[in-house]
Formats: C-alpha cells, sequence, structure tokens
C-alpha cells in the first residue's frame, strides 16, 4: 500500500474552504434580472429551502422598493420565516404588508399569518399567554376585515384552538386559588371563564369551581344546589357524573370556618 505525505494543515483548510465555497456556490444558480431572482425565491420556497429564499427575497425587497410586486415578495418572505419558525421576524414582515400595503391582494393573507407568527410566540399553558391573546385578537380581526377569504375556516379553528388554551389557563388559576383557600380571586378566574369563555370544553371545570368555591365560603347547601342543577342539565354525561361526585363530597363536609378571603382580587393569572 502507498501512502502520500500529509499536506500542511494550512494547506487542507485551503482547500477544504476552497470545496465548501464552490459547494455553496453551486446551491444557487446565477440570476440576471430581478424577475428572475423573485421567481428563484418562489421555487425555493415550495420547496421548503427557506434560508436560500429568505436571502433572495430580503435582497429583492431591498432593490425593488417601488415594484408592483414587492408586496408579494413581503409576504412571501414572512411565510418563509414562518416555515423556518422564525416567528418575530415573521410577525414584522406581516405587520409591514399589513401597515405599507393594505390594499394588496395579499393583505388577507398576510392578517391571517400574522396570527400563525404570533401565536408561535406564545409559550407553554403553564406560563403567561401574552402571545397566545394577541394571536386570538388578530385572528378574529381577520375574520372580521376579510369575511370572504379563503383562509376564513382555518381561521375559525385557530380561534378555538386560542380561547381553549386561554380558558384552560384560567381554570388552572382558579384550581390553584382554591388550593390557597382563596376563594374570591379563585371565583373570579372560574366566573370569567362561564362568562366569556362557556363554549369551551373546560367550563365544566369552571362551573364546578364556583361550586366548590360556594363550599368553601361556607355556602354548602348554594354549593350542593349548583352541583345538583349540573347533575341534571348534563345527565349521563361525564360533566353530570363529575357534578355528582363533587357534591357527594360536599355533602359529607363537615361544617367548617368559611376559607380566608384574599385582600386583592388579582386583573390576570399570575
Amino acid at each position: 500500500m502507498r501512502f502520500f505525505p500529509a499536506l500542511p494543515r494550512r494547506a487542507v483548510l485551503v482547500v477544504l474552504g476552497l470545496v465548501l465555497a464552490g459547494c455553496a456556490a453551486s446551491v444557487l444558480p446565477s440570476v440576471h434580472s430581478e424577475q428572475e431572482r423573485l421567481d428563484l425565491a418562489r421555487r425555493l420556497a415550495k420547496k421548503r429551502e427557506w434560508t436560500n429564499a429568505i436571502e433572495l427575497l430580503k435582497t429583492y425587497i431591498d432593490r425593488n422598493a417601488g415594484s408592483a410586486a414587492v408586496d408579494e415578495a413581503i409576504c412571501l418572505l414572512g411565510e418563509c420565516y414562518l416555515g423556518a419558525k422564525e416567528y418575530p421576524n415573521a410577525a414584522a414582515e406581516f405587520e409591514r404588508l399589513q401597515r405599507d400595503y393594505p390594499e394588496s391582494d395579499s393583505s388577507a393573507a398576510g392578517a391571517f399569518r400574522l396570527g400563525e407568527a404570533l401565536f408561535g410566540q406564545s409559550r407553554p399553558p403553564d406560563f403567561d399567554q401574552e402571545f397566545t391573546t394577541k394571536a386570538l385578537e388578530q385572528w378574529e380581526r381577520y375574520r372580521r376585515d376579510y369575511p370572504g377569504h379563503w383562509l376564513q375556516p382555518e381561521a375559525d379553528k385557530k380561534i378555538a384552538t386560542c380561547r381553549a388554551r386561554l380558558a384552560a389557563k384560567l381554570v388552572e388559576t382558579g384550581q390553584l386559588y382554591l388550593k390557597l383557600r382563596q376563594v374570591e380571586p379563585a371565583r373570579v378566574y372560574f366566573r370569567r371563564v362561564e362568562q366569556e369563555f362557556g363554549d369551551t370544553a373546560v367550563v365544566g371545570d369552571a362551573l364546578i369551581g364556583l361550586a366548590r368555591c360556594d363550599a368553601l365560603a361556607g355556602n354548602k347547601a348554594e354549593a350542593v344546589a349548583t352541583l345538583k342543577q349540573l347533575e341534571s342539565r348534563f345527565s349521563g354525561q361525564p360533566l353530570g357524573e363529575r357534578a355528582a361526585r363533587e357534591r357527594a363530597r360536599v355533602e359529607r363536609m363537615k361544617s367548617a370556618p368559611p376559607a380566608r378571603e384574599a385582600h386583592r382580587i388579582p386583573d390576570s393569572p399570575p
């Protein structure tokens, strides 16, 4: 077997750099016009080659501020950022589209995608839901402003998802206050679910939570009456069965001093 002398380290690095540069140069074909640049960006976006498409679109937008297609390019750039999960950048592009090109044919899609960019920044249910609220407001705005747009059914699903998450957060906070035996703050959160999110799956948790508030406050008879109403109203359903179990538990409770009340009821979930 023949052995060749090792190349010096510096030479190896130079060769490697030339090889990598050649590979990088082969990723994108040369473009000879701005229209070719935009067309190539569209093709790359369809192939989900987000990074290359983003670079092409950024260059196109910078060089063609007055172009008839710049609004489409901005919307596509936002969609590429969405694909790359760069949600703050995506939101910035869709906001620019809404602000600078409100009459654009891409405006409706941009309004919907802005909701996606905001929701992408939301945190898990255990944390603050600021961006879930922002996404919900954006999708509701989109639904109001573009009633005939083709993404309306999808917006309805997104809105339902946001509402379910916000309602679950309120119920979770109410239950936390119940564990602390702080009845009035708990009642505030359960009541909000009942009044604002009555169409969500967790409304039953809120209604049972309100009955528990009454029981802890020393209003045992009122709690039992509320739970009996839930049993009757949701007879044969899981919520009715849960209400029956909770009623039996409340009826077994011994009389006790009412739970302590908090001096301050917070305005939002902790």
